[in-house]
């Protein structure tokens, strides 16, 4: 019994620890480092950007054993606050959070990929987007055909993200021991090339919480953990202070290969590492960051494929996309509707700039999750409850929330902005789609035929009542 516990306990560790550790460490150095102004700052925003993740994660976990419900945010806001804010939780997911994530690890993929082809420059755009085009497509055409592919890729190339940080902070350990750290010196590493203002300092910060997104995956498995109020803390206690000592010393490696200019000229960071350090080895580098980043697509489009699908069941997304193809039982439009969203993200952005849109909506929708913590504490203060974090947590994390949304959106009001505007938009959609309960069926029908005539496949809808199954057939007539 006793091996066997510490067997899920170490399992959740590591689920918690693979979730976070993606491709994220990949892209946002650059963009850290950009903010911050020096090297010595951008070290401490990757070590903060652990302090707040573990806060966040012990909110999460209060609200994870009690509300032991599946669907993490969107089950907790929904029971909290009500249908209208969780469906906008789930219409920003849908809309932004997942196709602007997706549409980033894409072109991280085709930067990886294409950096070794034109070294002396960044890769063109029509060839970037062309590659990240035919990956996603690639990628969607396996989840819509076999779930078993799917899950076979995912194991298969999560291997290359521990190869690539594996290889980057041994390697960069080597090059201490032979006194290659000039950039870390005190001295170096706080000599400002700019004075970051504090909406500088917030936009660093949210390109460091685009690597330690996936933290609040722990609530998918709270209800599998046994004893869960006294090991779920243990684990956020190892998992996160592991993650960040990763990030960071992956970030201090850089350093002793890379001078700051040079690490903000590069478009693939550890390509250009892999160049300086490996020699002949170089090629190891980018091959592990596009298994990666390749492993990582599939997982977004997995898992955000499911997101709709289950909205879809609840009744908060259109019951389209709550079909399954009838003979390979994936959920083929919610597949498609990632796709497009995220083809079209994809065309209209830089990296950067929607790592910083992406992450300022997924810090709202966190910062909304834990107000409603503080909530259920006054509405329900009888409710049992696991694990209890003191209010002190809650509070410290919705003041650098509020400070980081305050000030990320006055540098970026225009990126915000739309983000903001965006989940507006779910608020008549919501009133017309989900409170308008008795809609005329000449409505659900012409939604019905447009699908037709856009995608000729054969599925089946599963209702939201367990058993009750309807046959549906998409499938044009010659």
């Amino acid at each position: 019994m006793l091996w066997s516990c510490s067997l899920l306990y170490l399992n959740v560790c590591s689920s918690i620890q693979g979730n976070i550790i993606g491709s994220g460490i990949f892209i946002s150095p650059k963009g850290v480092l950009e903010h911050s102004g020096s090297v010595g700052l951008a070290l401490i925003v990757w070590v903060l950007g652990g302090g707040v993740s573990a806060l966040g994660s012990m909110c999460y976990a209060e609200l994870g054993v009690t509300i032991p419900k599946s669907g993490g945010d969107y089950s907790y806001v929904t029971e909290i606050f009500g249908g209208l804010t969780g469906f906008l939780l789930l219409w920003s997911a849908v809309l932004i959070m997942y196709p602007t994530s997706l549409a980033v690890i894409t072109l991280t993929f085709s930067n990886y990929v294409l950096q070794p082809v034109f070294p002396d420059c960044i890769p063109p755009y029509d060839a970037t987007r062309t590659l990240s085009l035919v990956c996603l497509l690639l990628l969607t055409w396996v989840n819509s055909s076999s779930v078993r592919w799917a899950t076979r890729i995912q194991d298969i190339f999560t291997a290359g993200k521990l190869l690539a940080l594996g290889l980057i902070i041994v390697v960069g350990f080597m090059q201490i021991f032979k006194g290659n750290y000039e950039e870390l010196k005190p001295s170096n590493a706080f000599n400002f090339w700019m004075t970051p203002t504090v909406g500088q300092l917030a936009l660093a910060f949210l390109q460091g919480s685009f690597a330690f997104s996936g933290w609040n995956f722990l609530n998918y498995v709270t209800e599998e953990l046994v004893d869960p109020r006294r090991n779920l803390p243990r684990a956020i206690f190892i998992s996160i202070p592991l993650v960040t000592f990763v990030y960071t010393f992956t970030n201090i490696a850089y350093f002793t290969a890379m001078t700051p200019e040079e690490l903000m000229s590069s478009n693939a960071v550890a390509v250009t590492f892999g160049e300086k350090l490996l020699g002949y080895f170089s090629w190891i580098m980018p091959v592990s960051v596009a298994l990666s980043t390749f492993g990582g697509i599939n997982g977004y489009l997995f898992t955000s494929s499911r997101l709709c699908f289950s909205g879809a069941r609840e009744g908060h997304l259109p019951s389209l996309l709550a079909m399954i193809h009838f003979k390979y039982c994936t959920p083929v439009p919610a597949l498609l509707v990632c796709c497009g969203t995220t083809i079209i993200i994809m065309l209209v952005g830089d990296t950067y700039t929607l790592i910083n849109y992406v992450s300022f909506i997924n810090y709202l929708c966190y910062g909304v999750t834990i107000i409603g913590l503080i909530v259920l504490r006054f509405k329900k203060p009888k409710m049992f409850r696991p694990i209890k974090v003191n209010l002190l947590i809650p509070i410290t994390y919705l003041c650098f929330w509020a400070f980081l949304l305050i000030f990320s959106f006055y540098s970026e009001p225009v990126v915000c902005g739309v983000g903001l505007i965006i989940i507006l938009t779910g608020v008549p959609v919501f009133f017309l789609a989900v409170y308008w309960k008795n809609k005329p069926k000449c409505i659900d029908r012409f939604i019905g035929k447009s699908f037709i005539v856009l995608f000729s496949i054969r599925c089946r809808r599963i209702s939201s009542h367990m058993g009750d199954e309807e046959w549906f057939s998409c499938q044009k007539c010659g």
